[in-house]
């Protein structure tokens, strides 16, 4: 039986039947950001909380990625598969780059509702399954 791991601590909840992005916001100003940060880059505060971001939101912007990922990815360049990689403005305004579910260009669109998944990124040398947070779009 395979075992499943984030490829990062603190990206996302994890296990979860309903996972989130972790992120940040200050308690000063208000300014949400992505990944999770002690500092706020809007204002001098040094005191932002840990929050749990939208699963939804937009794709702001997009690309088809058709080369290989550096470290950690340890799969066959042969076997490589060009993923989609977009900007998603979730509920609060805070844009989040993140790879798509979506490669195929006449399936995205600018402004289409996308929602949060975990996906295999690759297999470890243990036998984990190393996840990583993807988003889909919306079907209608």
């Amino acid at each position: 039986m395979s075992t499943q791991r984030p490829v990062a601590e603190g990206l996302f909840t994890w296990p979860s039947e309903h996972p989130a992005l972790l992120g940040s916001r200050c308690p000063d100003c208000g300014e949400t950001t992505f990944p999770v940060q002690r500092g706020c880059p809007a204002c001098p505060s040094q005191a932002c909380e840990e929050v749990e971001l939208g699963r939804s939101g937009t794709l702001w912007t997009w690309t088809v990625q058709h080369f290989p990922p550096p470290h950690p990815w340890t799969g066959n360049a042969r076997e490589f598969v060009p993923f989609g990689v977009g900007y998603i403005e979730l509920e609060d305004g805070v844009r989040v780059e993140a790879r798509l579910t979506e490669n195929d260009p006449s399936r995205l669109r600018i402004g289409m509702e996308m929602e949060l998944v975990i996906e295999t990124f690759f297999k470890n040398d243990e036998g984990e399954e190393v996840v990583t947070f993807a988003f889909r779009p919306v079907e209608a």
